[in-house]
């Protein structure tokens, strides 16, 4: 099993920056690839950003690109999104995820093929 704790969401205004972060712990070497997605209320789960523990190969959802970057700390275990600029439509729960599965390939953006989830962190954006 693997677990994940994601962290370092709070309130800030628009255009502000935020980190978030998620350790990873257990059988980390069953994982190749680690998520971030987000759901507000009312919407389905939507991908943001997804990478390698080596962060040799990164993506990121159009809506976020330029603005957000997915990095990884790998003896840490530990992925981040910095989140700058940040807008009022960015508000939601973000979710931390982990494949064992390898980030090539066209499937980072699905939720469903991820194998575990951090409990979630809000990030609201004000005006």
């Amino acid at each position: 099993q693997v677990q994940l704790v994601d962290s370092g969401g709070g309130l800030v205004q628009a255009g502000d920056s935020l980190r978030l972060s998620c350790a990873a712990s257990g059988r980390t070497f069953s994982i190749y690839t680690m998520g971030w997605f987000r759901q507000a209320p009312g919407k389905e789960r939507e991908f943001v950003a997804a990478t390698n523990w080596s962060a040799r190969d990164t993506y990121s959802a159009d809506s976020v690109k330029g603005r957000f970057t997915i990095s990884t700390d790998n003896a840490k275990k530990t992925v981040y999104l910095q989140m700058n600029s940040l807008k009022l439509e960015d508000t939601a729960v973000y979710y931390c995820a982990a494949a064992r599965r390898s980030v090539i390939g066209n499937w980072w953006y699905r939720h469903v093929e991820y194998d575990y989830w951090g409990q979630g962190t809000q990030v609201t954006v004000s005006s």
